[in-house]
């Protein structure tokens, strides 16, 4: 298992190590912030990840909410998504600084087939979020 979640992982990032911001202290999005008898709207074949298919102990067609939110967190624990994650971090701007003699203009993929230039620089504003 861990092998499986590494090579996941790997191929997930394709050697990158990226980071997620997520303005809120955990994952889960609506499906945690509705209530419980909430239920999908969509057949549950229809709405699962690609990758990773919902356990057999889901017979609903149509899971509800305490389902469908442990269903996305074993997701991410599955994938070690959590390790990526700074949560309760809302990106307020964020900008690509090319590091070459261009004239301002953005090229994302520079005539090379890569992404980016290797001497730019990503700059980003972020906001922790206060928590009352």
């Amino acid at each position: 298992m861990a092998n499986e979640q590494r090579e996941s992982g790997k191929n997930l990032s394709k050697g990158f190590d990226p980071i997620v911001f997520e303005s809120e202290s955990s994952i889960g999005g609506v499906w945690t912030k509705t209530i419980e008898s909430t239920k999908l709207q969509t057949p549950k074949p229809l709405y699962q990840f690609s990758d990773f298919p919902w356990p057999d102990s889901v017979t609903e067609v149509f899971p509800d909410q305490h389902t469908v939110l442990e269903y996305i967190e074993s997701y991410a624990r599955h994938f070690a998504l959590l390790r990526n994650i700074q949560f309760n971090t809302k990106v307020l701007s964020l900008s690509y600084e090319s590091g070459d003699d261009s004239d301002g203009e953005l090229n994302l993929w520079g005539g090379a087939g890569e992404p980016f230039s290797t001497k730019g620089k990503w700059t980003k504003r972020e906001r922790e979020n206060q928590r009352e």
